[in-house]
């Protein structure tokens, strides 16, 4: 950024900072009145009724905003795969997922020095001062993820006398040593002999069998989750071991010997305090199933073994292996292994391969090390990069036809499924036409993608009347996906039957994938994109669910993304893309959360710990990404003027990178709240410039690009009311 635009922000921001919180503009609506383009300069007329609203000195420089768009504009169009037409970034995880990966090549003998040493180099630089690893940056030491690092590390032969292990060993038996830790955790140390299978629930592989009508049966959990399971019925059947020596295992992070537990009285199997409970009654149904494990039907357990096989195997064909996600890429490769399949077969090699995609090599942290670091990523998400660049990128105001653009959208119509996936269990009327996250995953197409991207594809065409089949079919798609309750889930309809969870397995809580606010504010903007309004049938239910859903304080609470700002952007998005009234007052008080919720600095921020304390909703060090969702929601209510924007919009100025973008150490993203979180690299790129962008074009024009076009669809369908 240069000199100029810094001095002129800090002096905005300075001026603003200071204005008392009791002038901050409650928007009415009301038109927006143009920006003047004077000498480089913003004016806004300002009318001394409006409280709170910004001067046309402290509005924003016109020029400063042109620059960091064009610099933006500039770095993406620079990073667009040259071959195919796509965005990609890192999404990164937590060290669980290489301290896995260290296990697993440990577990099928198919360990690589180089890689080894690389991954042990990335987990002791992302070891905490206190000894233990977290799930999200600047988050408080896991015990799961400490137990995986510890172990991983101890495996690749790391001494249990170095001070990294030794802090960490006590942390772990500060928290309560191995048993503490979650069920995942368990099982993967049972794998090697660190844990007992007593301790670990039972899941006998017949759970395949369960017809589809039985209230429990693996189409009523999350895609997932049932990508993570099936495999595991084989594991829990066969119950494989790597064995390792003696002086590699983890004897030293019980707090009694491990053959003294009485697992009952340890999680996951703690009963409630109150005697009649489900919770009480999973457990007690669970030492009814450990008893069946000891006396299976022979005949039963074969069938269901050879049925969880051809599952997995048919599921593992195409690109992205299994779910296209790590944990049941992982757990294929074990269920394989175990089953007798060697490390040379084919499917093997290729599960193998596809791990091996995700691999991230870097700098070292440690004075820019050239040895690097090695960590895995738990998929990649060109799909969602690319539709929520195109959708930047259009507001930025490329045109239509921009050989980028087009390139970018040819390639999303080469991801859509044509096949039938796992979702016709729930949805059997839903005709194929999805698109899934990752660079290929057939069987699981998901709403957020699809909704987005038909978004990002509507915007670029002519008019409704040009409207191809990859959007009809998406949005087709999309609509027989909505729930009874009228919101969206992302992969399966009605997958809410919510005492799953007390199930001890279930100790992530993230077996379901219920509906949720921010993915139907995603549809409920998509639908307004393409030009309907509030008598589209599917809007009325969605509506009523989002008023339900809406916080006391005026929030919605974000499944997908870190987490009420996050959830609040998408749905007044939402509302106002199909001509909700943003002065209603139920609105309104989402747009007074989001203010308050502003930080001194400008800057919107939230940290994970608000999944599980609500009272840090809203509350965190500001982020990029996190500002732009606070700033686009706002713009969408009609607040522009809002001196809260004003400061946003300069909290982005100050702080974007000379080569057009930002940083950000932060997860923004949710994989499952409260157990695994996401940091897309792509967020703190493209969402502020998207905010921006927005800004900029409400203030020259009165609307957005995005609702120029709406209007342009809309009334197009009142021409041609028969366009799907």
């Amino acid at each position: 950024m240069s000199i100029f635009k810094q001095l002129l922000v800090r002096l905005s921001d300075s001026l603003l900072a200071n204005v008392p919180p009791a002038l901050k503009s409650r928007t009415t609506k009301r038109p927006t009145p143009a920006l003047k383009l004077v000498s480089g300069h913003a004016h806004v007329p300002i009318q001394s009724s409006q409280l709170g609203r910004a001067p046309s000195s402290t509005a924003g420089h016109a020029e400063a905003i042109e620059e960091a768009l064009l610099q933006g504009e500039s770095w993406f169009l620079t990073h667009q795969n040259r071959e195919v037409g796509y965005w990609v970034a890192e999404l990164e995880a937590d060290t669980t997922l290489t301290s896995e990966y260290l296990m697993l090549r440990r577990f099928i003998d198919r360990v690589d020095q180089e890689r080894e040493r690389k991954a042990v180099r990335y987990l002791i630089e992302a070891q905490q001062e206190e000894g233990g690893w977290p799930i999200y940056s600047g988050g408080p030491a896991d015990q799961s993820a400490s137990v995986k690092a510890y172990f991983a590390l101890k495996l690749s032969g790391v001494s249990p006398d170095e001070p990294c292990m030794t802090k960490a060993r006590e942390l772990i038996l500060k928290n309560g040593g191995v048993v503490t830790s979650n069920v995942f955790s368990k099982i993967t140390l049972a794998l090697f002999g660190q844990y007992s299978w007593r301790g670990i629930p039972s899941m006998p592989a017949e759970i395949m069998l369960a017809p589809r009508w039985l209230y429990f049966n693996l189409y009523a959990v999350s895609y997932w989750s049932r990508v993570v399971i099936i495999p595991l019925l084989i594991i829990f059947a066969q119950r494989p071991l790597c064995r390792i020596p003696r002086e590699q295992g983890i004897e030293e992070l019980f707090l009694q010997p491990s053959a003294q537990i009485d697992f009952s009285k340890e999680p996951p199997f703690k009963r409630d305090r109150v005697w009649l409970s489900w919770r009480n009654f999973f457990v007690w149904l669970d030492s009814v199933l450990k008893l069946y494990e000891l006396f299976p039907v022979p005949a039963l357990r074969k069938q269901a073994v050879k049925k969880a096989e051809a599952w997995m195997l048919d599921h593992m064909q195409g690109e992205g292996g299994l779910g296209a996600i790590y944990p049941a890429m992982a757990n294929s490769i074990v269920a394989l292994h175990a089953l007798g399949y060697s490390t040379e077969h084919p499917a093997v090699v290729k599960a193998l391969k596809e791990i091996e995609d995700l691999e991230v090599y870097a700098p070292s942290c440690e004075g820019g090390s050239p040895r690097g670091t090695l960590h895995l990523q738990p998929c990649i998400s060109p799909v969602w990069d690319t539709a929520l660049t195109l959708d930047m990128l259009v507001e930025r105001g490329l045109n239509k036809d921009h050989p980028s653009l087009l390139r970018a959208a040819s390639w999303l119509r080469s991801r859509q499924t044509a096949r039938v996936g796992d979702w016709i269990v729930s949805s059997p009327q839903a005709p194929p036409g999805g698109w899934y996250f990752q660079g290929e995953n057939d069987w699981y197409p998901d709403v957020d993608d699809t909704a987005a991207v038909v978004i990002a594809l509507s915007k670029l065409e002519s008019g409704p009347g040009d409207r191809d089949d990859a959007i009809r079919a998406g949005l087709e798609w999309t609509l027989a996906m909505q729930g009874t309750d009228g919101g969206w889930g992302a992969y399966d309809k009605d997958n809410n039957r919510m005492i799953f969870n007390k199930i001890p397995f279930a100790d992530h809580n993230a077996l379901l994938d219920p509906s949720t606010s921010d993915l139907t504010g995603r549809c409920l903007e998509m639908l307004g994109t393409l030009g309907y309004d509030q008598t589209h049938p599917a809007v009325g239910p969605a509506l009523e669910f989002l008023r339900r859903e809406q916080e006391a304080n005026g929030s919605w609470y974000g499944r997908w993304g870190v987490n009420y700002v996050y959830g609040t952007w998408c749905v007044l998005s939402g509302l106002q893309a199909i001509d909700i009234d943003m002065s209603s007052p139920w609105v309104q008080r989402a747009v007074i959360w989001l203010e308050t919720m502003q930080n001194q600095d400008g800057g919107w921020g939230e940290s994970c710990e608000s999944y599980s304390d609500f009272n840090v909703a809203g509350k965190g060090e500001s982020t990029a990404s996190q500002t732009a969702w606070a700033l686009m929601g706002l713009l969408a209510a009609g607040a522009s003027d809002s001196i809260s924007v004003i400061r946003g919009v300069n909290y982005l100025l100050r702080h974007q990178r000379p080569d057009g973008v930002w940083d950000e150490p932060f997860h923004t993203g949710t994989g499952f709240p409260r157990v695994f979180y996401l940091r897309y690299h792509g967020y703190f790129k493209y969402f502020p410039l998207w905010a921006l962008a927005m800004y900029r074009n409400i203030k020259v024009s009165g609307q957005s690009r995005a609702d120029e076009l709406r209007k342009a669809a809309q009334a197009a369908r009142r021409h041609h009311p028969k366009i799907l």
